[in-house]
């Protein structure tokens, strides 16, 4: 209940906003906040919600439309993964890299600002040692400037 009045939330503050768009990925608890992801270039910022004293892990994700259709925008983008409360016990603020390949998908046509996001993401650790394979899928929605 809780990740949905954060999206709410963000929601209505970001409407103020114009072409933004924000989504919830549940089985991740990951909210991101984008910029017009219907643009060719857009950019993508995402926070961990499944802890707020342990981990504040945040992805800044510049991506590229690769296919803009009617329907269905595929995307592709580098992220760059930090931490701000790693700095506190003086651990390294970043922490990794991930290649995110994904597509927002408009199943309705009659609410064409609801998505769903499917996205794939190779992840590495920052000294590239380790790394896991990600996979995120959520509900979008894209707000629009009125007319």
């Amino acid at each position: 209940m809780k990740h949905a009045f954060t999206v709410l939330l963000l929601g209505v503050t970001l409407s103020a906003f114009g072409q933004a768009s924000v989504a919830y990925y549940p089985f991740n608890n990951i909210i991101t906040v984008s910029s017009n992801a219907d643009r060719a270039f857009w950019f993508d910022g995402r926070l961990q919600t499944n802890t707020i004293f342990g981990s504040l892990s945040t992805t800044l994700c510049p991506m590229v439309n690769v296919s803009r259709k009617s329907q269905v925008n595929f995307y592709t983008g580098l992220g760059v993964r930090f931490n701000a409360l790693n700095g506190i016990d003086d651990r390294d603020i970043l922490e990794g890299y991930s290649l995110h390949v994904g597509a927002r998908i408009k199943p309705l046509t009659f609410m064409p600002n609801l998505r769903v996001a499917f996205e794939i993401a190779p992840y590495s650790r920052k000294d590239f040692k380790t790394g896991n394979l990600q996979s995120f899928l959520g509900l979008v929605y894209q707000f629009s400037k009125r007319k």
